[in-house]
């Protein structure tokens, strides 16, 4: 019993129910065990969804909307960046290097730490942090189009609570938060057969990222050369007998053998559009 004074010299009597306090666990629990289910069931294989020409179009503007203009850049580009880190922590694990950590910042930097005795297996890990968003997002897009967007969803938001373990400061561990927090929605909210569309946006948006990304690393060789050290080329260039400019130029080869991949089942609803609009032979109409 709780019993508030009155300013007029009343005595109000409350009671509050332990149930009522209570039964925000059972809520809280099924929507984590709903949560579950469907991370779980995001593995089985969905119908492929159908994507149109003017859907396409649009998801593209958005994906440039996303990624080019600086006010949409600002929090989008950290999606970019946490990509870029988790590549080089993979890819360390996969040469049996120990990982340090991770650390993320909000002006889009991010440092990822590893130890190892071997150079080639230093190498290996340093190089895929630039390509990695484009080779994320060439996945996705396969998997949406393909019928594997709530698996690709699943496996994305497993791996972002996985990365939990790697994280070093507040800032990466606030960013990280927020991306699994959007994911954790998606799962919970956009319904299965719509997950393609989702993953085949957010695909194309990591697939725009990692173009504007090698710019900005481009930038950093030629006109902001005081920043060379947060450069990964530099720093291949530094453990190795081949100059930045290779590791650039093999770095664009990678993104643009994602953009290709990815450009394949896009090709395909183009080409479809535009044969509906001309039929005839030679592209003139029937």
């Amino acid at each position: 019993m709780i019993s508030p004074h009155n300013p007029e010299g009343l005595t109000v009597s409350m009671s509050i129910s332990p149930l009522t306090i209570g039964s925000t666990a059972p809520a809280t629990d099924d929507l984590a065990g709903t949560w579950w289910q469907r991370i779980v069931d995001g593995f089985s294989h969905a119908p492929a969804p159908v994507v149109t020409g003017t859907e396409l179009l649009l998801v593209v503007g958005v994906a440039i909307a996303l990624c080019l203009p600086r006010a949409s850049w600002r929090y989008f580009g950290l999606l970019a960046t946490v990509t870029h880190e988790l590549g080089h922590a993979f890819a360390a694990l996969m040469t049996g290097q120990r990982l340090g950590g991770i650390k993320l910042s909000l002006d889009h930097s991010g440092t990822t730490t590893t130890y190892s005795r071997r150079p080639l297996a230093a190498v290996w890990s340093t190089f895929w942090g630039y390509p990695v968003p484009a080779v994320v997002g060439a996945a996705m897009v396969w998997c949406g189009f393909n019928g594997w967007g709530p698996a690709a969803m699943s496996v994305g938001t497993l791996l972002l609570i996985a990365s939990f373990l790697f994280l070093r400061n507040l800032v990466g561990v606030l960013i990280t938060a927020a991306a699994v927090l959007a994911a954790a929605l998606l799962v919970l909210f956009v319904p299965a057969e719509f997950i393609g569309h989702v993953m085949i946006g957010l695909g194309l948006a990591l697939l725009v990222a990692a173009v504007r990304d090698l710019g900005k690393l481009a930038a950093v060789h030629t006109k902001h050369r005081d920043r060379l050290s947060t450069s990964d080329a530099y720093l291949l260039s530094r453990s190795t007998a081949l100059p930045a400019a290779v590791w650039i130029v093999l770095f664009a080869a990678v993104v643009g053998a994602a953009w290709w991949v990815a450009w394949q089942p896009m090709a395909q609803v183009f080409a479809t559009v535009l044969g509906a609009t001309w039929p005839g032979p030679g592209g003139a109409p029937a």
